[in-house]
């Protein structure tokens, strides 16, 4: 055995509900799997420090920066990422709400926000616009400015709860 196999990490995880087993260098950053082996490329690499939110995922429904954890440590999770969320051609309703309030422009940030947003509104269902604030603000955007951003996430506290607003 090779000195480098000796080193690398047999893991199982499941992403999106598909279960994987892979064996991972203890260096490999949780986003370099997911793009890299995974092919899910929604997962964006941006800062690499964890101050931008674009590659934010959850790791068994928290919210994470896939660029600073160790893929090995979502041994035994559960990962989901954009790529998981919708069914078939039907968006999931933060999705949906995204897009109707015009909260995206160039969309490198989008899925990180989405992620984001959804593991808000399963810590608190009913946001206010300050909390909504208040947790997003390790999420960032450079081209649409947060006042979609902030009416999407609110929409889609609504749609989650039964209210669509409009």
């Amino acid at each position: 055995m090779s000195e480098t196999a000796r080193r690398e990490i047999a893991m199982s995880v499941t992403v999106n509900g598909t279960p994987h087993a892979l064996t991972v260098p203890p260096s490999e950053l949780l986003i370099d799997c997911l793009r890299e082996r995974l092919g899910l490329l929604g997962v964006k690499k941006s800062c690499d420090v964890q101050v931008c939110g674009a590659c934010t995922v959850l790791l068994d429904g928290r919210a994470v920066s896939a660029c600073t954890v160790p893929a090995f440590e979502a041994r035994g999770t559960s990962v989901q990422t954009i790529e998981g969320l919708a069914d078939g051609d039907a968006l999931h309703p933060v999705q949906e709400a995204f897009v109707e309030n015009g909260a995206l422009q160039c969309g490198f940030c989008t899925p990180g926000m989405i992620m984001a947003t959804i593991a808000l509104l399963a810590e608190n269902g009913a946001p206010t616009a300050d909390e909504v604030k208040h947790y997003m603000r390790g999420n960032i955007c450079r081209c649409t400015g947060y006042k979609g951003i902030l009416e999407a996430i609110l929409d889609a506290a609504h749609r989650l709860r039964g209210i669509v607003v409009r």
